[in-house]
């Protein structure tokens, strides 16, 4: 009996330890949210609010009527589509290579792809890369430096060293290449680790941010994370919101501010819905099984 009261007695606490920490974690996300749809005069009047009388869609009509922010969902929304799409391809096309035995020179192959992971170039010889290459100011100096992860390309080596060996001997046997049983056979078994991954890249490319301040200059291909950053540094918003375009004046900038973090947000956010039935048994990729 008195263990189980100190069982029961651990778990309660437990439970609300984490139910605190929980309702901390979230109330900033909370507020970010309630300030960006609360109405300006309210917000004028009264400042702090944890549940506004007035809501308004106002600051959200005045950052979506900044073409810069505009376009800057567009240029983030290329950068997790294509990057997302052409790092899965390499990343799954180096570990299928890797993972079949017979490949010539296959250990070199491994020991140089892990130095990757332990040793990194510099932010001085990528940019000398990148500049090199005539990619300065272009959209793909953000996604060809970063197109794949040498951890991620080991990972995703041991979920098809566990596919077994027979199911491409047999599709060998019915006239298959090795390409066409890679991408018939092998990927579509591969859909947990793809959509980890896939998961994983695409929030990176999302919140690109510190390759674009090195390699972008034009405001035109700037990313989301860099014209948020700008208009959370700048509360004038000299990104580009008018006031003439929705009938009234310039909502407060805190308001704006909130409102454009939501919008850099939740499109990521949505994201997980569609994967999570293949992300859990994904994440799993390269754990140890007993």
């Amino acid at each position: 009996m008195r263990h189980q009261f100190s069982d029961r007695l651990f778990s309660g606490i437990n439970a609300a330890l984490l139910l605190i920490i929980s309702l901390i974690c979230m109330f900033p996300l909370y507020y970010v949210g309630v300030l960006s749809f609360t109405d300006p005069d309210e917000y004028i009047k009264s400042g702090v609010l944890l549940f506004p009388e007035k809501w308004s869609l106002v600051s959200y009509e005045f950052i979506l009527s900044s073409r810069s922010f505009v376009r800057s969902i567009g240029v983030s929304t290329f950068l997790a589509t294509a990057g997302t799409l052409l790092s899965l391809f390499v990343t799954a096309g180096i570990a299928y290579m890797l993972s079949r035995k017979r490949l010539p020179g296959r250990r070199l192959l491994m020991l140089m792809i892990l130095l990757t992971t332990l040793f990194q170039p510099g932010i001085i010889p990528a940019y000398l890369l990148v500049r090199e290459l005539g990619l300065i100011n272009s959209v793909w100096s953000l996604i060809i430096p970063v197109l794949s992860s040498g951890w991620y390309v080991l990972l995703m080596k041991g979920f098809f060293d566990g596919i077994p060996d027979e199911l491409e001997e047999a599709a060998a046997i019915d006239g298959c290449g090795d390409i066409r049983a890679w991408v018939r056979i092998i990927l579509p078994l591969s859909l947990p680790a793809m959509a980890a991954f896939g998961l994983f890249y695409a929030v990176a490319y999302w919140n690109t941010f510190f390759h674009a301040v090195l390699y972008i200059n034009d405001q035109d291909i700037m990313p989301l994370q860099v014209v948020l950053r700008n208009m959370l540094i700048d509360s004038s918003l000299s990104a580009g919101g008018s006031s003439a375009d929705i009938g009234y004046e310039q909502p407060p900038s805190e308001t704006i501010k909130m409102a454009a973090v939501v919008v850099a947000t939740v499109p990521i956010l949505l994201v997980y819905p569609f994967v999570q039935k293949h992300f859990a048994k994904g994440a799993m990729v390269g754990s140890v099984k007993g």
